[in-house]
Formats: C-alpha cells, sequence, structure tokens
C-alpha cells in the first residue's frame, strides 16, 4: 500500500509538472476547439496572435485550474491503477505452483486502468458508480479551466484613464459562471467527460503493452513492466505514442465537451453534438485544434511517465534514508 500511495503522488506532481511545460497547446487547442469556422493558422501564428492581443499570460489562461484538476485525477488514477495490479499479483501468487516471477498480461492491464479509471474496489457495477461520482465531482474544474483559456484576457480597471487586460482567476471565473448561468452550469457538458473516461484506459494499456514489448526485445526474456531495462527515453517516447493513440481516438468528444463546457454550443447529447458538428463542418469539425492537442498531449503524457517514474524514486530514496537513520539511531 506503501508503494501504491507514493505512485499516487509522483503521478499527481508528474502531471502538475507536464502540464506546466505543455499548457500553452492546450489553450491553442481548445480555442480551436470551439470555433465553428477556424482560421488556417500554424501554431505558431496562434500564439503569436494570442500574444499579441493578451500579452504571454494569455497563454496560460486556466493554468490554476488544470493543475488543480490535474493533480486530483492523476493522484486517484494512480492510486487505483497501482493498487488494482498488486492485487492481481496477490490473486496470481496464490496460485501460482512454481516460484517464476508472475507478470500481468495486457488484458489484465487494461482491466487495471478501466479499475482506476472508474476508481473500482468492489465490482464493476460499484466501478462504474465511483467513477461517475469522480468525473461528476471534477467536471466543474474543468469546465471553469475551458472558461479560462477560451474567455481570454479581460479588460480590468487599475486606477482612472489605465486599464489593464489579464486573464481571468479561478474563483473570478466560478463567479462568472455561475451569476451568468446558475450552478448547474458547472456541469454542463458532463455526458462527454464521462464517455472520455476511456481515454486513460487506452493511454495506459497501450503504454504497459509496448514497454512489455520493448523490455523483453532488450534483454531477450519477459519481464514486468519493463521498469528496470527501459531508459527514461524510452518511457518518454512510448508515453507519447500511448497518448497519440488515446487522443486520436477520443478527440471528437473532446471538441463537444469543450463547446459545451465553453458555452458556444448548446447540445443536447454528445451523439447530437458530434451529428451537428458533421452536418455543419464536416469531418474536419470533429478534429478542429487536434494538431495543438495531439503534440500537447503527447508531450505531456511523455513528460508524466518520466515525472512520475523520478518523483517516485526520489520519494522512496528519501523515505528509505529517513528510515535507515532512524533505524541506526535506535541501535
Amino acid at each position: 500500500m506503501a508503494d501504491s500511495v507514493m505512485q499516487a503522488a509522483a503521478g499527481g506532481a508528474g502531471g502538475m509538472i507536464a502540464m506546466s511545460l505543455t499548457y500553452p497547446l492546450n489553450v491553442i487547442s481548445q480555442r480551436a476547439a470551439v470555433q465553428s469556422k477556424q482560421e488556417k493558422t500554424t501554431l505558431v501564428q496562434a500564439a503569436m496572435k494570442i500574444v499579441q492581443k493578451e500579452g504571454l499570460g494569455g497563454l496560460y489562461s486556466g493554468l490554476n485550474s488544470s493543475l488543480f484538476g490535474i493533480a486530483i485525477t492523476n493522484t486517484i488514477f494512480y492510486l487505483f491503477l497501482e493498487e488494482s495490479k498488486r492485487m492481481l499479483l496477490k490473486a496470481k501468487s496464490a496460485k501460482a505452483t512454481t516460484d517464476v516471477k508472475l507478470t500481468i498480461s495486457t488484458l489484465e492491464m487494461m482491466l487495471s486502468s478501466t479499475i482506476a479509471g472508474s476508481q473500482e474496489r468492489l465490482s464493476m457495477t460499484n466501478s462504474l458508480l465511483e467513477g461517475a461520482a469522480t468525473t461528476i465531482a471534477t467536471n466543474p474544474i474543468w469546465l471553469i479551466q475551458t472558461h479560462q483559456a477560451t474567455r481570454g484576457a479581460v479588460e480590468t480597471d487599475i486606477e482612472a484613464g489605465k486599464v489593464q487586460k489579464r486573464p481571468l482567476g479561478m474563483l473570478e471565473s466560478a463567479q462568472e459562471i455561475v451569476r451568468e448561468k446558475g450552478v448547474k452550469a458547472l456541469w454542463k457538458g458532463i455526458g462527454p467527460s464521462l464517455i472520455l473516461v476511456i481515454n486513460p484506459v487506452l493511454q495506459y494499456t497501450a503504454f504497459e503493452t509496448l514497454a512489455k514489448a520493448l523490455a523483453k526485445w532488450k534483454s531477450g526474456r519477459p519481464t514486468g513492466s519493463g521498469s528496470r531495462v527501459l531508459s527514461d527515453f524510452d518511457m518518454f517516447y512510448l508515453g507519447a505514442i500511448s497518448k497519440l493513440i488515446a487522443t486520436g481516438i477520443t478527440y471528437p468528444y473532446l471538441v463537444v465537451k469543450s463547446r459545451l463546457h465553453a458555452s458556444t454550443h448548446n447540445y443536447k447529447s454528445s451523439w447530437e453534438g458530434i451529428k451537428s458538428i458533421l452536418a455543419e463542418e464536416g469531418i474536419a469539425g470533429l478534429y478542429r485544434g487536434i494538431q495543438a492537442k495531439l503534440m500537447q498531449s503527447v508531450l505531456t503524457a511523455a513528460f508524466l511517465f518520466v515525472a512520475q517514474r523520478r518523483v517516485f524514486q526520489l520519494v522512496k530514496m528519501l523515505l528509505t534514508m529517513r528510515l535507515n537513520r532512524q533505524a541506526a539511531l535506535k541501535a
């Protein structure tokens, strides 16, 4: 359990580090996603346009909400992912008749990721209910983040005759949403948010499968997760590839969710949103902003796996040093 808690804490910290490094791409992607008609601009041109109008801070609109949300979701996900893997290995160990090193198969990894993505402890029914509860609880955070990122800078009177533009803060955004649309608006877009629970399932299943295959190829024999033989660079590009797979599959629902969160469109359901976008904008509409999102998602996932691994190792090393010091003092 101690390792699971440390993995969870490291996952939360790693997610915050990764998000901070790639956040401007997220802003560019979200602003593109909520537009029905998109100008043909490069990522650099889109970034320069935001900087010219809002300053450098415009590229970080909503970062505080995003860090808060990613810390919560990543910590929960890693906690239940590690606990699920531990329970699977424990169950397999009880049935094992030989002293062979036990590993988790791709199918079992998918089950662990599903359990972690849904926070399941007792049964699949409970996992769905608890997963829905977690998504519903955190939806306001991500809605506020989207509002901040797409709202852009606002004019604020500093002194008489002087005006300054700055992004809205997290609390300011929440107050504005509630004041204009009521408390219920904080849960707008919950449908596609629930569907997007499959994203980390796809991501971590792909990552573990690729990691095992690469580790086996490198070592010439089956290994667990391959963490002992894979380098940071291996972790980086495997994380990137796995996120590329997950984001590419689920992106249309992300567009629908972004539009509902930003209140630029009022779809009655995720499916209605997808049909409406297809009818009015074609297939391209379902993938607006995907270039920036893929780059941001891939880099975030890549940095996350490296950062989570290093933070975990650092925390474990410091904890071991502390325990050894206490043992030496007692002796």
